[in-house]
């Protein structure tokens, strides 16, 4: 069964994915639900560790209750081809993020200093793949929305210098959440974002106003041959199409609109 609500931006759909037709395709999405829950309210799960503890009983005594673990330190360096710790993460970004790229560049907000995308640890030089005591480097990439470029930046974590800079424009890496959601609110600030908004009423009697109120996920978008005018630069700009769920709702339909997040506008496609 599926409940459809005609809107602007076509339908709600009630099931458990979208089925995404031409250039776009759905990325996979864990859906929040209570599989294997048990609709009683725990009645029967209950009743059966009832007869199970009066068993063990018994039997061999009480059931002794469980013990939790905790997870092991994570220490402030790892070793060899260990992924980053939590520390090292945060001071290659550090590191990476000098002064002048500070001035320079602007986050999907348009705010002072690039957007950050990821953070991974780099492969060993050739010459180190046999080496046990190679350093351990870091791969940081930013994105530049002010000349619309990656910038990767290799980063030696036993030294500490930047060993090597990449900048390149063209290439449009998988979406940060927080550009993700700045092009939630583009899109619920735009007029094209009418119909969205009017389908998040028919299904929670509420307005839309924030992302918050949704689940979101995304796809970069990029233009094919013969594509509007209006999306031409998507490739060359960093644009995005959205999957919009409404929390412990129904998935609304927004795929024939294109967010431009280097120019801060959105497109309808077709």
């Amino acid at each position: 069964m599926r409940t459809i609500v005609h809107r602007h931006l076509g339908k709600v759909v009630a099931g458990a994915a979208i089925a995404v037709a031409g250039t776009a395709v759905m990325v996979g999405v864990t859906l929040p639900g209570s599989a294997g829950a048990d609709d009683s309210g725990g009645r029967g799960t209950g009743q059966q560790a009832q007869q199970a503890g009066q068993s063990q009983a018994q039997g061999q005594g009480a059931v002794q209750p469980g013990v939790v673990e905790q997870a092991p330190s994570q220490g402030d360096k790892g070793k060899g081809r260990d992924p980053l710790t939590d520390d090292e993460t945060e001071r290659v970004e550090d590191l990476a993020l000098d002064r002048q790229l500070l001035r320079a560049a602007e986050d999907v907000e348009g705010d002072k200093g690039p957007q950050r995308i990821t953070v991974d640890l780099a492969e060993p030089e050739v010459s180190e793949l046999d080496d046990p005591g190679a350093p351990r480097r870091a791969e940081v990439s930013f994105y530049d929305y002010k000349e619309d470029s990656l910038v990767t930046r290799t980063v030696n974590l036993d030294t500490g210098k930047v060993e090597a800079t990449d900048t390149q424009h063209g290439v449009q890496p998988p979406l940060s959440r927080d550009e993700t959601v700045e092009g939630a609110r583009l899109l619920i600030a735009d007029p094209l974002g009418a119909g969205l908004k009017a389908d998040y009423k028919d299904a929670t009697g509420k307005e839309l106003t924030t992302p918050d109120q949704l689940m979101l996920n995304s796809m970069v978008f990029r233009a094919s041959p013969g594509a509007p005018a209006a999306v031409a630069d998507c490739g060359a700009h960093r644009c995005l199409r959205l999957f919009v769920k409404v929390k412990n709702g129904p998935w609304i339909d927004s795929r024939d609109l294109v967010v431009d997040l280097s120019a801060r506008k959105v497109v309808r496609l077709g």
